[in-house]
């Protein structure tokens, strides 16, 4: 008597076209996952330079009860800098920005405190008498977003 093995590959009767088709809603579904996915998603504020020159940034915002300010980033031309990594807790946001050579390049009207390097400055009143600069802040309304994207250009942002 003869021993049959049985096949190792079944083909399947369905058409390629059909399993395709039957299985886009699940590929739909996973790729909406990976993109919605909460724990993928970052709030923060970011800063895009789209003008032809480097550009300086400090930024000012409200954190325990108190103003504060922070700076620098610096930005090259068609770059982005993520200024706060995590979710916005204030509608308004301060930016100073620079050129290369020190100069403002938005008019800002929030009086702040910056300093030359590097800082990290608590309070922004009597920023002259604290031994800091007091420069004019941008003030941006993000709208009570948790995420906002600032793009500066050549005409302002």
């Amino acid at each position: 008597m003869e021993h049959r093995h049985p096949p190792r590959f079944c083909r399947s009767t369905e058409s390629r076209s059909a399993t395709l088709a039957r299985l886009a809603p699940v590929a739909l579904a996973v790729a909406l996952l990976a993109v919605l996915w909460p724990e993928r998603a970052r709030a923060e504020f970011t800063v895009c330079n789209q003008t032809l020159d480097v550009v300086n940034l400090a930024v000012g915002q409200e954190v325990d009860s108190a103003f504060q300010t922070n700076g620098w980033w610096t930005v090259g031309a068609n770059q982005c800098v993520n200024v706060i990594r995590e979710e916005l807790a204030n509608r308004y946001i301060y930016i100073y920005a620079t050129d290369v050579f020190g100069q403002p390049i938005l008019n800002g009207s929030t009086e702040m405190c910056v300093e030359r390097r590097r800082f990290t400055i608590r309070g922004i009143e009597d920023c002259w008498q604290r031994g800091h600069i007091a420069t004019r802040y941008y003030e941006v309304d993000t709208l009570e977003q948790v995420r906002w994207t600032l793009f500066l250009t050549e005409s302002g942002p």
